[in-house]
């Protein structure tokens, strides 16, 4: 326990974990490392300790902490049924879950502050463009184990991505299941129409 924040989370940890939530709600631009430092119960002088070249890092590590936790909602709603169809409904009442829990409030970072650093930060964007791969590979390598082709089974998983991202924008944005509900089950439709390779 760190005594002298009454926190069982290491100071490193309370930062990046504050930067996590912040940028989720507030964007890159809008978050600034005095209130990152405030959020975590720490001080710039630590802040800046564990993440020397500041905001910048944060935001990268904050996008691949944020990219292995969808990973990981994906893998669990992919892997909930041997059904590509059911498991990409699964992942979108999962998702939904979680911005209902938050008040509609907590973006992926990739639809919120990966965005506004495309072209300005090149570590954000790989690991933005990192993120996005692991993601469509969960997607295609379930198509692909029911027998999808690898192209199509790609094509397939990079549709969803952007009917997912759409959706959890609209969702965010009338406070609403409805656009997530909506991608599951029309996403569901297009996995179950496509042809095993024979």
């Amino acid at each position: 326990m760190d005594e002298s924040t009454g926190s069982t989370l290491p100071t490193r940890d309370r930062i990046l974990r504050a930067t996590v939530e912040l940028l989720r709600r507030q964007g890159y631009d809008g978050t600034g490392v005095k209130q990152i430092a405030r959020e975590a119960d720490a001080t710039l002088g630590s802040l800046y300790h564990f993440f020397p070249d500041g905001k910048g890092q944060l935001a990268a590590e904050a996008l691949r902490v944020d990219a292995d936790h969808y990973a990981s909602l994906l893998h669990q709603g992919m892997e909930s049924s041997d059904d590509p169809a059911e498991g990409i409904v699964a992942f979108a009442h999962l998702h939904i879950e979680e911005l209902r829990a938050s008040e509609w409030r907590d973006a992926c970072l990739a639809s919120a502050a990966a965005l506004e650093r495309i072209g300005h930060s090149a570590p954000v964007q790989h690991d933005y463009e990192t993120a996005l791969s692991t993601w469509r590979d969960i997607i295609a390598a379930r198509l692909r184990a029911v027998g999808v082709d690898e192209a199509t089974a790609d094509d397939a998983a990079c549709f969803a991505l952007s009917a997912l991202e759409g959706a959890e924008i609209q969702c965010r944005a009338t406070r609403s299941e409805k656009p997530l509900v909506t991608a599951g089950t029309h996403l569901a439709e297009l996995f179950r129409g496509l042809h095993p390779t024979p």
